[in-house]
């Protein structure tokens, strides 16, 4: 088994952060309609920082890995320091993701970037 099998497989059995927060700050969904797969990201913030983060959602293996995962990297970072996060990041944190999952992965990032963006 890969490194990126492993990783993922990890995270889809044993979720970290799953589930949501009583009274989030900042919320970001997004959908994939091809797919189907749904990420909610919600985030809990302090002095600007990422004081608690919880996901949740339906979907492939990989998109809810990769929430997962995301929640891991985010925790205790600083809000700016997430709107200059890469796709990169995320997908060096995962191993080999093959090219036709990579939506899949990207999905919980761009519910982030949803949930920073500024409110009209």
């Amino acid at each position: 088994m890969s490194p990126y099998e492993e990783i993922i497989l990890d995270h889809w059995k044993n979720p970290r952060n799953k589930g949501r927060l009583p009274h989030p700050d900042l919320v970001g969904v997004e959908v994939n309609p091809l797919c189907g797969d749904a990420v909610r990201l919600e985030l809990s913030v302090a002095d600007g920082k990422v004081k608690e983060v919880r996901f949740d959602g339906q979907g492939c293996a990989i998109s809810q890995a990769a929430a997962s995962l995301l929640t891991e990297l985010i925790q205790g970072r600083s809000l700016e320091e997430l709107r200059k996060m890469s796709e990169k990041e995320l997908l060096s944190a995962l191993g080999e993701v093959i090219e036709t999952r990579k939506n899949c992965a990207l999905l919980p990032l761009r519910a982030l970037r949803r949930a920073l963006a500024p409110k009209a």
